[in-house]
């Protein structure tokens, strides 16, 4: 097995070099982005997670970049305390440190940044850069998010629609802030529903925090500013428990980020020819599973398994999917299932239901 292009270098495109590269297999790396545009936020990682990033970077390193959670807590917006659960082993860490330690890995020479890859219209299975040059390679991993351009092009009878959720997130350094806060997943939710907003500490002086909005409820233009983010979170969280508005008002705003979330009504296979899809770019997740990450490390290790073990690469690409896609499409329901809770009035709610889908 030689010659993979592998196309983007996120989270799942740098997991599964990685992987190739602990196997000795030959690959190069196509990412559009510029080598420091990290731009993003953060990862919740259940232990399954920790123990494949385990396999192919040192915990050591990774343990000093993030933080384990002990509970998850979850209050009314007014600050009661309405239940707390253990957390077994859940780690939280922002993306950009996670995509840095990822990379040490990875020589420099098998990394193009600012090349845009596309399929070929008339070789299929080809991959071509922006100049029309072909890419001499055997196979292609696409990994290249959840609006992947590739699997648009290939399958074109897709339907992707958005979720009704929007997500305005934000990472902060503030040792005073972060000193108020316990290694604990907090949580407010709106007793209306469809409101919340999450509390995560990263470090002694970083804080992630994010509000999941309905957006039927809660509108937010396409042409938002961080001016404009800034004054809808005052706007709506100005009465909310003091812990919630202290953090709204204090918080930098310089990299807070509006996502908009979308799925893919019926998942495509997850291969066609010699192209194959790992993470966002096969199996969009909701954020409500928590499993985004777990879920890229989980395609990379078993598509590495029989891309090493297989001699056919069309074997290959069919046992992957037929290992990955059934615990997959049990996220999906998962996360179909949270969004609903959320949209719901808090007392309709199921009780101290966890933000995370496990199989």
């Amino acid at each position: 097995m030689n010659n993979i292009a592998v196309v983007g270098a996120g989270i799942s495109g740098l997991s599964i070099a990685n992987y190739l590269e602990k196997h000795q297999l030959d690959y190069h790396i196509y990412e559009r982005r510029k080598k420091d545009d990290l731009t993003g936020h953060g990862f919740l990682l259940p232990k399954e997670g920790i123990e494949y990033l385990s396999q192919i970077v040192d915990p050591s390193v990774l343990f000093k970049h993030g933080n384990f959670l002990k509970k998850y807590i979850r209050y009314s917006h007014r600050g009661e305390r309405l239940a707390e659960k253990d957390l077994n082993d859940v780690f939280v860490i922002s993306r950009s440190s996670l995509i840095n330690i990822l990379a040490r890995n990875i020589p420099s020479e098998k990394i193009s940044y600012e090349e845009t890859v596309t399929p070929c219209t008339v070789q299929k299975g080809r991959l071509r850069k922006k100049d029309g040059t072909y890419i001499n390679s055997n196979l292609a991993i696409v990994s290249d998010g959840s609006k992947s351009r590739i699997r648009r092009e290939i399958f074109k009878d897709e339907n992707m629609r958005t979720v009704q959720e929007n997500e305005i997130v934000n990472i902060i350094k503030c040792k005073d802030i972060a000193a108020r806060l316990e290694n604990n997943f907090m949580k407010y939710h709106h007793e209306d529903g469809g409101l919340t907003f999450g509390i995560l500490k990263l470090s002694e002086e970083t804080v992630l925090w994010y509000s999941q909005l309905d957006n039927k409820k809660y509108n937010i233009s396409d042409e938002h500013s961080v001016d404009g983010l800034k004054k809808y979170m005052f706007d709506i969280f100005s009465d909310w428990d003091p812990m919630v508005s202290s953090i709204v008002k204090g918080s930098n705003y310089d990299h807070v980020h509006l996502w908009k979330v979308y799925e893919l009504e019926k998942l495509n296979p997850f291969h066609k020819d010699n192209i194959v899809f790992i993470g966002d770019a096969a199996h969009p997740l909701i954020p409500f599973t928590s499993q985004g990450v777990t879920s890229a490390l989980k395609d990379s290790f078993t598509l590495t398994k029989y891309l090493t073990s297989e001699k056919n690469i069309s074997d290959a690409f069919r046992k992957y999917e037929t290992e990955r896609k059934p615990e997959i499409e049990t996220h999906i329901r998962n996360g179909r299932i949270l969004l609903d809770e959320f949209l719901k009035p808090l007392d309709q709610q199921s009780e101290n239901i966890l933000p995370i889908s496990y199989k």
